[in-house]
């Protein structure tokens, strides 16, 4: 019996509601597992340091863990809308020309389904050797668990993501059925809306013609690296999700490159148990939960208070106790949109209030919430080190120069803009004025910032944390400075917990894909031959910084930060290690680089999080990024000073 278009409507909308409920209480499960991973990593810390009673097999579980919580928390990112992907040219089409952008999506969450039914496929045969051959982790005599509730983590939550793609062609068909439905006018007359998009889709479906025609084609190693690519980026421009493309491409360039599925299947099922089963990756979820507590909290506000109340008489004031706020809040949260989205709220309304030009307001909030990703801890550095092998504790002594350079160097143009532009920063003469501040108050509101400030970085330079244990206890200490000052509700806790996984699970899937992609890279040799053709053409490493920022600010115009990181490392840290350069400042360089492309159209990152979080909506983008450019011009400046002078990173070395 033939489904009428209004069944499929309401059986379509039945299962998206179901498989979004499923999704949903599995993903709340894998929020739990974080907190009570912090909670056995602090248990950990208090047994070892006051009763020298350590917590037995704390790296081997959290390991593990953080396995599992990512494919269990996978399927709800993907129905959330949160699995990260670059929506310049998608988002227009959608806008304009619905049909074509349901199309086009249809591929998208195929090739989704196609990717993580590869991981399910692949995880199978070791959940079943797992389960048959009991297989444990851990240290015979001291600590032991069984694998095989991982690997069916793995594989479970790689087919409820398969099923959540699936919901997502669900939902692609229904606008694809809307956009060309029967519009009735009167009783005897009707239109068909016609759709609309069709070149774009004649120009997409050339794009994978031609790719299918390539995976056929004769090519040498390097040439179907360079092929894979190109089409890497075309796709991530398109709107595809960059795990997804860069996990998909990656497999068919290592099958062309061996001639071998087999391998490509080995090497996908490596990269999805193996990449990030280590200790050290426990402390992104550990840190993203602390910067969001953290801003439950509003330890932001309190920052930019005190500095506000501290600066008010300068001129450019409170731009320069908005960078310092900015700069304190970094040393907390270590996330740039962060800090973006807390200083729009907080500084803005306070800094327009009391005569300062909006744009320049909008401008600083902009340019200084770059701080976040520099000074330490800062997920970004966090993500380096463990792409390019490099100690996380390393790079945070590195950054600390350079964090402490930029924010000076913000400052100081701040104050320059103030005295012989003072239209760029002031619509008005009216003195800056904070009252209710003293002495007093400011300390009370310092105690727990520099309190947070000393458990997470004091601990880690000291040597008495690891990252991941400063994750755990500077979440924790977050939990505690937020309950006594009665900002943590159980719902705005909840909520937390949520967007914590949702936040971790994006970038840690990520991390998987650019496991898979380093692998293809290294078999098509192509960073050997980059090497050598810099080295051939005299060059050297300077001539290849310049080349690479240029590409890298390029590049963040259009991507985010982690998905530049991911695509460019694994090609550029043989380069860089081949023409003679220090992986640590290279990393240092490489964050500031690509926090430029945050403030720069189209896509600017942190600028549209000050749009969405700003209520004037009179304000537009162009009003922010031209209130930005003058940190775009500072940042460049301090760019180009660390390239040129390596050792202002290299101080602590």
């Amino acid at each position: 019996m033939a489904i009428t278009l209004r069944q499929f409507r309401h059986g379509a909308d039945r299962t998206v509601t179901g498989v979004s409920s499923l999704t949903g209480a599995v993903s709340a499960a894998a929020s739990v597992w974080i907190f009570c991973l912090m909670l056995l990593i602090c248990s950990d810390i208090i047994g070892r340091t006051f009763f020298n009673s350590p917590v037995q097999g704390v790296a081997e579980i959290v390991a593990n863990s953080i396995v599992a919580i990512v494919f269990l928390q996978a399927a709800h990112t993907v129905m959330s809308g949160r699995m990260t992907r670059t929506d310049i040219l998608i988002g227009a089409i959608e806008e304009n020309r619905p049909f074509a952008a349901a199309v086009m999506r249809v591929f998208f969450h195929l090739a989704g389904i196609f990717v993580f039914a590869l991981i399910a496929w692949g995880t199978w045969p070791k959940l079943v050797d797992a389960w048959v051959e009991n297989e444990f982790f851990g240290a015979r005599g001291v600590f032991t668990a069984p694998v095989w509730p991982i690997k069916a983590c793995l594989f479970g939550g790689s087919v409820l993501t398969c099923l959540a793609f699936a919901t997502q062609v669900l939902i692609d068909i229904k606008e694809i059925l809307n956009s060309t439905r029967v519009e009735p006018l009167t009783i005897r007359h009707s239109v068909t809306v016609e759709p609309r998009g069709i070149p774009f889709l004649i120009a997409f479906g050339l794009v994978l013609v031609l790719g299918y025609a390539l995976f056929f084609a004769d090519l040498g190693r390097i040439e179907i690296g360079f092929a894979a690519i190109g089409f890497m980026l075309l796709l991530i421009f398109s709107g595809a999700h960059i795990a997804v493309v860069l996990i998909l491409l990656s497999f068919l360039g290592i099958w062309l490159i061996r001639d071998n599925p087999n391998v490509a299947m080995r090497s996908l099922a490596l990269a999805a148990d193996g990449a990030i089963n280590r200790y050290l990756f426990g402390v992104v979820p550990l840190f993203v939960l602390m910067g969001l507590i953290v801003d439950t909290a509003d330890i932001g506000r309190d920052a930019y208070r005190v500095a506000a109340w501290m600066l008010q008489k300068i001129k450019g004031g409170l731009g320069m106790a908005t960078v310092a706020a900015n700069a304190v809040f970094a040393s907390i949260t270590g996330i740039s949109i962060a800090s973006a989205a807390v200083f729009s709220r907080v500084a803005v309304p306070q800094m327009v209030a009391n005569g300062y030009n909006n744009r320049f307001a909008l401008g600083v909030v902009a340019g200084s919430s770059v701080l976040g990703m520099l000074i330490p801890p800062s997920l970004l550095l966090i993500i380096y080190g463990v792409l390019a092998e490099q100690s996380v504790g390393a790079l945070f002594l590195a950054a600390i120069v350079p964090g402490a350079l930029l924010a000076f160097v913000f400052g100081v143009g701040i104050y320059l803009m103030a005295r012989f532009r003072p239209k760029m920063v002031m619509q008005s003469d009216r003195p800056a004025v904070i009252e209710g501040e003293t002495w007093g108050t400011a300390v009370v509101k310092l105690i727990p910032i520099t309190a947070l400030v000393v458990i997470v970085l004091g601990g880690i330079y000291s040597g008495v944390f690891t990252p991941t244990e400063a994750g755990a206890a500077g979440a924790a200490a977050a939990i505690v400075v937020a309950l006594l000052k009665g900002s943590l509700t159980w719902a705005r806790f909840w909520r937390v917990l949520v967007d914590t996984g949702l936040v971790s699970v994006s970038i840690l899937l990520l991390i998987i894909a650019a496991s898979m992609y380093s692998r293809m890279l290294t078999l098509s040799t192509i960073p050997q031959e980059i090497t050598m053709m810099f080295s051939d053409a005299g060059l050297g490493l300077m001539g290849f910084m310049m080349i690479y920022l240029l590409l890298v600010i390029v590049m963040g115009m259009i991507l985010d930060s982690t998905s530049i990181m991911l695509i460019l490392l694994p090609l550029s840290l043989p380069i860089v290690t081949g023409l003679g350069g220090d992986l640590i400042w290279f990393g240092i360089v490489t964050v500031i680089a690509v926090e430029i492309g945050l403030l720069t159209p189209p896509f600017g990152l942190t600028v549209y999080v000050v749009k969405a979080t700003i209520s004037d909506r009179n304000t537009t983008l162009g009003d922010i990024f031209i209130g930005t450019f003058p940190f775009v011009v500072m940042m460049t400046f301090v760019t180009l000073l660390l390239t040129f002078i390596p050792e202002l990173s290299l101080v602590f070395e």
